[in-house]
């Protein structure tokens, strides 16, 4: 486990699946406490379009979002995206989670979410395994904050390396610039926030081990 001042990089959790079936069944799901359960709350409000300046500080300064499409590393360029998704989508609807993983290091689910695109009248489910790995600091207290969140769509897990990692990057650094918003300039400070390099790993299955998930 990384120390509590490493920033979000050192939090990564890399991991590879036996299956790429990560449909939830929520009656499989491990149950939380009161503070955990209000953690995934809030992840779910983000996750169907319903961005808080609150939710969005369940990050910490020094945050990593990882997923398919953005690698934001800090809790300003994190706002950006999560404040532009009501811009791109007319609706994002959670169909059900399963938590699979709770402790000390990271709370872990399988999601299901569908999204309807605002230009393109056209739903798409997607299933993914989601990551958060916990703020050392704030684990035991009521409102727990995130180190790095991964959401990973298939089995395999990111290389941060090619051409598409440069579109990943480059997207999250600058949609935000182009935010508009009161709600996204309350987090403009962090941008300064201690960061490392990109932590890079070939084709994506180094230190990534399997996991029957």
């Amino acid at each position: 486990m990384a120390t509590n001042s490493a920033p979000g990089e050192a939090f990564e959790v890399r991991q590879t699946s036996a299956t790429a079936d990560w449909k939830p069944d929520p009656s499989k799901s491990i149950p939380l406490d009161k503070a955990r359960q209000a953690l995934i709350d809030d992840i779910i409000e983000l996750y169907s379009c319903n961005p808080t300046v609150e939710r969005v500080k369940r990050y910490t300064p020094d945050c990593v979002y990882d997923d398919q499409f953005v690698y934001a590393n800090d809790r300003y360029k994190m706002a950006g995206q999560w404040f532009a998704l009501p811009k791109l989508f007319n609706e994002s609807k959670n169909e059900g989670y399963e938590i699979v993983r709770s402790d000390d290091e990271v709370i872990q689910f399988k999601n299901e979410q569908s999204w309807t695109f605002r230009i393109i009248p056209k739903t798409a489910t997607i299933n993914a395994l989601v990551t958060l790995s916990l703020d050392p600091e704030t684990v035991h207290s009521d409102f727990i904050r995130v180190k790095y969140h991964k959401d990973q769509a298939n089995d395999k897990d990111y290389s941060h390396e090619g051409v598409g990692f440069s579109f990943k990057k480059w997207q999250a650094d600058n949609v935000v610039k182009y935010m508009n918003s009161p709600e996204v300039a309350e987090f403009e400070t962090d941008k300064d926030a201690a960061k490392e390099h990109v932590r890079k790993y070939g084709s994506g299955e180094g230190s990534a081990p399997e996991k029957n998930l």
